[in-house]
């Protein structure tokens, strides 16, 4: 009797997207990493937050994200080789799997974990965490991915298309939601960008004519910040969320009994810092998206805790607090004011209050000359993208402008 030999599955798969058409997953290490549940995840957290609230379209996830950007990556190493620029297949598979997991470590709804229930240890350093587990997973596959993911590696313009002012996630991320939110302020020539591209001394370059397009990016990258990302609505949306995950956390320290998912619980019942990140919380972590704290928010609209309520109800109906935005801090006198309104209304103490009336500012800057987008010239000379552009406005780009906002119940 034969035994039927088993079908291997085919992993050279090719994925249409809506940008850019159709990606192809360069091998089976990446379609495993891909296939991966710790990747998998990013398919349930969106890349945008609560976006969505003010551009109905804005639903695309970091799974996407990270597609578009191994598809770009491959677009950059093919030119770059085109001009005699040498990179190995092993520095081009790192590449691909640097850029695949860059933003692995995002929590659920984007930064509003970071500043509520995760305290001290940024994505970035969360994403580092899965690198390292994968790669022991992987028989150590990972290894030059990490030590580019860490701006280690000795051919330092390697780093730059992961991490810098003109990397490939930021080629990806300001096209891509331009497309969902209909922005088109934010539609860059990704193309144009990476065709332009070069190295020179080890360093990341746009030869001279592709200066234009690098200050169509900046602008646009300007707009895509005031316009979408600190877009008044949004910025409320978020803050009320990490509000309602520090009063879940409030609760759940005073031992109340909290509706929750397995992972969501293991964060609001436990202090989880940057010491304590232990593979336990990573695998917990693992689990956690946005689905978790979606459910748990719907559920929390019936919570006997009044703070915990409001807020969850207030976001599940869209019936947000009000904003204010200025460009001097607001009198410590009117935030007063406002919370004392409120903890007579709500019957509150003044101190929980806060939840409903607070303050933060906000800072855009489109560019800076501490990591320079360098311009190649014809002649060999390299100039930061700020001194080479005959567009006053980009030297403007370089100074950071800070603006200041209260919210506070309509």
């Amino acid at each position: 009797m034969h035994l039927l030999k088993k079908k291997q599955p085919n992993k050279l798969k090719i994925l249409n997207d809506p940008i850019y058409g159709f990606i192809q997953i360069p091998n089976s290490l990446i379609f495993d990493i891909i296939e991966h549940p710790y990747f998998q995840r990013l398919r349930r957290i969106t890349q945008m937050g609560f976006s969505n609230l003010v551009y109905p379209g804005a639903n695309h996830t970091r799974f996407h994200h990270a597609l578009g950007c191994i598809h770009l990556m491959q677009k950059a190493v093919r030119v770059l080789r085109f001009k005699q620029v040498e990179i190995s297949n092993e520095e081009e598979n790192a590449l691909c799997i640097a850029i695949l997991l860059h933003d692995i470590g995002h929590g659920a709804f984007s930064h509003a974990l970071e500043h509520s229930i995760v305290s001290g240890i940024s994505h970035e350093e969360i994403s580092l965490k899965f690198m390292k587990k994968l790669n022991i997973e992987f028989e150590g596959k990972l290894t030059l991915a990490i030590e580019i993911f860490e701006g280690k590696y000795h051919r330092k313009f390697l780093c730059k298309l992961i991490s810098s002012q003109l990397d490939i996630d930021r080629l990806d991320y300001l096209k891509r939601d331009s497309f969902y939110t209909g922005v088109t302020e934010g539609n860059i020539s990704s193309d144009r960008l990476i065709a332009m591209m070069n190295v020179k001394d080890d360093e990341l370059v746009i030869e001279q004519k592709g200066i234009y397009s690098v200050e169509k990016f900046l602008i646009a990258r300007r707009l895509m910040y005031w316009q979408v990302y600190l877009h008044k609505t949004g910025l409320v949306a978020e803050n009320m969320l990490v509000n309602v995950l520090k009063r879940a956390k409030e609760l759940a320290e005073k031992g109340d009994t909290l509706f929750a998912s397995t992972s969501l619980k293991y964060f609001l019942y436990n202090q989880i810092s940057k010491e304590n990140f232990t593979e336990e919380t990573l695998e917990m972590f693992s689990k956690l998206d946005d689905y978790d704290v979606l459910l748990s928010i719907k559920e929390w609209t019936n919570h006997s805790d009044k703070i915990l309520s409001s807020l969850s109800k207030m976001i599940v109906n869209r019936k947000l607090l009000r904003i204010e935005i200025q460009k001097d801090k607001f009198e410590e006198s009117f935030i007063q004011k406002k919370r004392l309104k409120v903890s007579k209304k709500l019957e509150i103490s003044s101190e929980e209050a806060k939840f409903f009336v607070f303050q933060q500012e906000i800072s855009n800057q489109a560019y800076s000359s501490e990591q320079p987008i360098y311009i190649l010239s014809k002649y060999g000379k390299l100039t930061d993208m700020a001194k080479a552009s005959d567009q006053l406005n980009i030297q403007a780009l370089t100074y950071p402008v800070i603006k200041h906002f209260i919210c506070y119940p309509k």
